[in-house]
């Protein structure tokens, strides 16, 4: 309906006002959480702050002025405030990279070193110049100008660091009217002003994004909540809604004031001097709170709109329930059972006399009360389809209750007569009981005795009123009653029929007087008391109880074992397919008669369409499937079978390589007549495809056998040998999916197999330094680093860039584009990189080429740190036992004797590049 429809867009414009507030340029939340509030103390110490003005570009300008105190500034301090000030620009202004001004005119080089050191160290945006006021001193700037040549390759600021005499100089780099008036500019700027100004501004951003979260919340539960049942409940749902729509509306109306004394306040150094103009970042200010201000407005004015068609909705249901009260009210009494005797059911057809008196004005009423819901349902566009159901129940049981009338009387009309003949039952059963009480047995020893009475019994059974059967409690008790006399005849009358057909000897029965087994229903008013007759039988039957077998946690799990066996065991149904697609397919290939329908791209292709298929399947039947049949009786023990066979399952390592090419070959040819010929022989529903991707299932299948195999198998004799299974079929899987990005790679010129066993793989951030003589030469001198994927094999490290193709299927994979080779005999590592815990360091032995190398997650560096270093390592013990010379032995004694594990040839970044030792083989 419309109001669901206008429910949804409202909850889809508050979320996309959460969204927008929460990803505003000004919070930055993707980048830094951090605001003013939050590190208000340190943004008052004025160690570096931005200006609002801007360089050549637009570039965003943070002054650090002299603070004589900067080294003593702890090191979180100094990272919030970069990382809170870089955050502040717009992502356009951030982007073009931030021009750092830093005077140090009154201070020493240690100061001026310092101070590049901490930025070379960690600086959180984009650089794009950093210009820096050397100490005026005559001394101060002698040393620095010495210094800084030679330390220079120290900084590592990729980008460029130029030294300033004076304030004269920067104006060449920067104009006077972006830059603050200690450095001899004309723009205003006050520190306590801009503090302020920003704690206003996010604090009413995050206030926005809390209002817009309660409206979001607000609307979906009134959206959701139910309708109430009674009138009372569903006014008071109204009254409760309104209160808490109108506790939000004063809010709303308290954040839009809030928002607009902020908006005075930045403008006021306009309205006081109306020549002034705002700097670039006041004027980001000032556009960011106009737009909360909109979103603002937008998400009051949704509100109201659903409010609207909510309380709409409220005030026809409050209808509703009043109309379906009434309906209630003027009901018919709802009719009870047909009655337990004959007397009841006259009563009640005295009672339904009334009811079909009362219900000539009933009638009456109904047609009024659907009038009455019809106007509620044209009174309303917006009505849901409650009342018009109830209108169309109401007329639908305005027709029916006269017919309801008319078969309530015929069905108690019925029941009389079913309790007439219940009773005249009960008299035939206590009269054949005294019937067949009453034989003389001693009359029943002749011939003649014994036919008399027979036929007296079959002529009295004959009498049997069959036609009663009511699903009753009291028919069915009846009914037992009357089987158990016609079995007691049943009985009788073999007997009788034995004797009236052969003489036997004489015995003295001695026969029940009818007294000892009168019923005691003899009042026919009372026969629901027939079981009693029979409760000797009811007893014995109760009596009855069903042994269940036991079975113990064990059975059950050995039983789940045998089951998980027998069905993944059984793979003689997959392999009948495999081999009958084979020869429905493959085979083809080759016959003559169906080459007219064969493209050209199939010819010669059939490996590269089925791989090695037909071994894998000759593996299954002749091998495999056998020995997993034979552990059906100990499937506990079938991981012995799975480690036994561990090599041989690696033929599915060749298959998996070759699925790309067969699936590309299939994509070209997959429409040709000869596809679909095969496919009408062999009447196959799938296509060929489906049955090239079985193999492939199947591998991975084998690993969730084990996987339930050790989950049924827990302190079992055979659990170790599976969990040895399952850890190598899980490296079987990691060596295919290694090796299919292995084969994605493109544009080297080598032989991957000469580089060793593929270890690891994955993608990385890098940074890339070559130094060429005595210049360091920066690739790509931008903060943003390169994507590269790592390859590491036992004798390189190959450096890819990872390429997104287009397409379905495996044509989908993505590419990896060959970029660097580095041997592992040539290089080395650091395992800490400045700046981040995340990055690492790999180096040439002539550190003619330093790779800086950062990881999603300090786990992962930690993993691939740890993986190299073994290699390293294993590499350096290899070197020294080739080459077993004196100085070798000598340092192999020192190297006993000394403590220092052989691991500390992988120096921490702070002991510097000349304490590491060179892995030169």
């Amino acid at each position: 309906t419309t109001a669901l429809l206008l429910t949804i867009l409202f909850n889809s414009q508050i979320l996309r006002i959460c969204v927008c507030v929460y990803t505003d340029e000004i919070m930055q939340q993707e980048t830094s959480p951090l605001c003013a509030a939050d590190i208000i103390e340190q943004l008052k110490m004025k160690f570096a702050f931005l200006s609002g003005g801007r360089g050549h570009g637009g570039s965003p300008i943070i002054i650090f002025p002299e603070f004589p105190t900067f080294n003593d500034i702890r090191e979180q301090e100094f990272h919030n405030v970069l990382t809170y000030l870089t955050s502040v620009p717009s992502l356009t202004a951030a982007g073009v990279g931030f021009i750092l001004v830093i005077d140090r005119r009154q201070d020493r080089w240690a100061c001026v070193k310092g101070t590049l050191l901490r930025l070379s160290g960690h600086f959180p945006g984009n650089l794009r110049l950093v210009l820096v006021l050397r100490p005026s001193a005559l001394l101060q700037r002698t040393l620095s100008d010495v210094f800084f040549r030679i330390h220079q390759n120290e900084f590592n600021m990729k980008v460029p660091v130029i030294m300033l005499s004076s304030v004269t100089d920067l104006h060449s780099y920067i104009d006077r009217s972006q830059l603050t008036q200690e450095l001899g500019g004309t723009l205003p700027y006050c520190h306590k002003t801009w503090i302020s100004q920003r704690t206003d501004v996010e604090g009413f951003a995050v206030l926005v994004k809390r209002m817009a979260h309660i409206l979001q919340v607000l609307g979906r539960e009134l959206a959701e909540s139910e309708l109430p049942d009674t009138p009372l409940a569903t006014s008071n749902l109204l009254n409760t809604h309104s209160n808490r729509r109108e506790t939000v509306k004063g809010d709303m109306a308290g954040a839009l004031r809030h928002g607009r004394k902020i908006l005075e306040d930045l403008r006021e150094p306009v309205r006081r001097d109306p020549d002034s103009s705002l700097n670039p970042d006041q004027l980001e200010n000032l556009a960011i709170v106009h737009r909360l201000l909109s979103q603002l407005n937008e998400s009051l004015t949704a509100f109201d709109e659903f409010w609207l068609l909510h309380q709409n909705k409220l005030d026809k249901c409050l209808q509703l329930r009043r109309f379906e009260h009434n309906e209630a009210n003027d009901s018919l009494t709802a009719f009870p059972h047909v009655g337990m005797s004959p007397t009841h059911t006259e009563r009640l057809l005295r009672e339904l006399a009334y009811q079909e008196e009362k219900a000539s004005g009933l009638l009456d009423r109904m047609k009024a009360l659907v009038v009455e819901s019809s106007a509620l349902t044209d009174g309303c566009e917006y009505m849901d389809d409650t009342v018009r159901i109830k209108c169309a129940e109401l007329q639908k049981a305005r027709e029916k209750l006269p017919q309801d009338l008319k078969a309530r009387r015929a069905l108690l009309l019925q029941a009389m007569e079913l309790h007439q003949g219940l009773q005249s039952l009960v008299k035939w059963c206590e009269d054949g009981i005294y019937l067949v009480a009453s034989q003389p047995l001693d009359k029943c020893q002749t011939q003649e005795g014994a036919e008399s009475a027979l036929q007296d019994l079959e002529g009295y059974l004959e009498t049997a009123n069959e036609k009663l059967w009511w699903d009753m409690e009291a028919v069915q008790r009846v009914l037992e009653k009357k089987i158990m006399v016609q079995e007691m005849f049943e009985k009788r009358r073999v007997s009788l029929k034995k004797l009236a057909a052969k003489q036997t000897r004489p015995v003295q029965p001695v026969a029940p007087t009818p007294e000892a087994i009168k019923s005691p229903l003899s009042s026919p008013g009372q026969y629901t008391g027939v079981l009693h007759q029979v409760s000797t039988l009811e007893s014995f039957t109760r009596s009855g109880c069903s042994i269940t077998a036991a079975v113990s946690e064990e059975e059950e799990n050995l039983s789940v074992l045998r089951r998980l066996v027998r069905v993944n065991g059984h793979w003689q149904y997959e392999v009948n397919v495999g081999e009958c697609v084979l020869q429905g397919y493959a085979a083809e290939m080759d016959n003559p008669a169906m080459s007219a329908l064969m493209p050209a791209a199939l010819n010669n292709k059939k490996d590269v369409l089925f791989g090695n298929m037909q071994e894998i399947l000759h593996f299954h039947k002749t091998i495999f499937l056998r020995q997993l049949e034979s552990y059906a009786d100990s499937p506990e023990l079938v991981g012995r079978c799975f480690l036994e066979r561990m090599g041989d399952l690696r033929i599915y390592e060749k298959y998996c390589h070759n699925k790309p090419r067969s699936e590309s070959l299939w994509r070209q040819c997959s429409d040709c007549a000869f596809f679909q010929e095969c496919q009408k022989k062999l009447e196959h529903k799938l296509g060929l495809d489906s049955y090239l991707l079985k193999p492939v299932q199947r591998i991975t299948k084998y690993q969730l056998l084990l996987k339930e195999l050790i989950k049924y198998s827990k302190g079992c004799e055979g659990s170790v040998e599976l969990q040895a299974a399952l850890s190598s079929l899980l490296g079987i899987l990691k060596a295919v999916n290694d090796s299919m990005h292995l084969i994605a790679i493109t544009g080297y010129e080598g032989n991957l197999g000469e580089l060793g066993r593929l270890l690891m793989q994955g993608s990385f951030s890098v940074w890339a330094e070559h130094k060429r003589g005595h210049v360091k030469v920066i690739e790509l001198a931008r903060f943003k680093p390169m994507q590269r994927h790592l390859f590491l094999h036992e004798r390189a490290l190959l450096f890819c860039k990872r390429r997104e193709e287009s397409g379905e299927g495996y044509e989908k994979a993505p590419s990896y584009s060959f970029k660097q080779e580095l041997s592992m005999n040539a290089i080395g590592i650091t395992e800490h990189a400045k700046g981040d815990s995340k990055k690492f360091e790999i180096w040439s032995r002539s550190k003619d080429e330093v790779y800086t190398v950062q990881a999603a997650s300090e786990e992962i560096k930690t993993v691939w740190v740890r993986e190299i270093q073994k290699l390293l390592t294993g590499q350096l013990e290899a070197c020294r036992g080739s080459f077993p010379s004196a100085e070798t032995k000598a340092k192999r004694q020192d190297i006993k004797s000394d403590p220092t594990p052989l691991g500390s040839v992988f120096q921490p970044a702070h002991t510097g590049f000349s304490h590491l030792l060179r892995l030169n083989f």
